[in-house]
């Protein structure tokens, strides 16, 4: 009887450790599914987490990029404001521009004929070369490849030149007319419009213009050491000083004065 309840006992133990074991590998075994279930949620959970930080970033490059958008847009729209105001402004020209030429031509023709004028009148400084200046600009003015803007500024540099002339000290070389016809190659120097001489090639003889009388007159060879000093100094051979030459303004000049 002992043998049969001692016997029963263990079999009640067997089947209690085995269940307990069996329960144990149970609780095992959900607790590795469990955690390999965390696992995944956790790696969904970190994608979704870089996936909404990647969206974030983007929507803010968006919103960046539409900023930009408008205020490009807004600057178009400035321009296109701009430009219409322009382009009002440019039919209101070419509107005019006729009534504009009618009455700048003219003038331009006035201001040629002004330098001829200027020309004639002046002393002979360069005679030649401001003739066919004038020449020029009164053939240019019939030349329809020359914009009326460059024939303005080309009569404006003639008469800056012709300013120039009455201002400046400078030398060159060409032909005198003499008295009795002769004619001869001579130095020739202009202290703007006060003074004009010559000088032969040889220096040995010397002349002043006579704006009255509109000749050369020979100068006493007192007057050479004061003339060869200005020839030095207009060719930058000497340093600038005081000048003595001799007059050549017209009657109407000196009353000016």
């Amino acid at each position: 009887m002992n043998f049969i309840k001692t016997s029963l006992a263990v079999v009640i133990l067997s089947v209690t450790t085995g269940v307990q074991a069996s329960s144990l590998d149970t609780a095992r075994s959900i607790e590795n599914k469990t955690n390999a279930a965390s696992a995944v949620s956790q790696d969904k959970i970190d994608r979704n987490a870089d996936a909404s930080i990647a969206m974030k970033a983007e929507i803010e490059q968006i919103q960046e990029e539409l900023k930009n958008l408008q205020v490009y847009h807004d600057h178009l729209a400035r321009m296109v404001d701009n430009q219409t105001q322009e382009i009002t402004s440019i039919h209101e020209q070419i509107a005019n521009i006729k009534e504009t030429r009618q009455g700048v031509v003219p003038l331009m023709y006035q201001m040629i004929d002004g330098l001829s004028t200027i020309v004639e009148q002046d002393k002979p400084i360069k005679h030649d070369q401001r003739l066919a200046r004038i020449e020029k600009l009164q053939s240019m003015m019939s030349q329809a490849d020359i914009s009326d803007a460059e024939k303005f500024r080309r009569i404006l540099e003639a008469y800056q030149i012709e300013m120039d002339y009455g201002t400046k000290l400078g030398t060159y070389q060409d032909k005198i007319a003499l008295a009795g016809g002769k004619t001869i190659e001579a130095d020739l120097l202009y202290l703007g419009r006060m003074a004009f001489v010559a000088r032969s090639l040889n220096g040995s003889h010397y002349w002043s213009w006579n704006s009255q009388t509109k000749q050369w007159q020979a100068l006493d060879s007192s007057e050479a050491e004061n003339i060869n000093k200005a020839f030095e100094m207009a060719n930058n051979q000497v340093a600038p000083s005081l000048l003595r030459l001799p007059v050549s303004a017209t009657v109407a000049n000196v009353e000016s004065k």
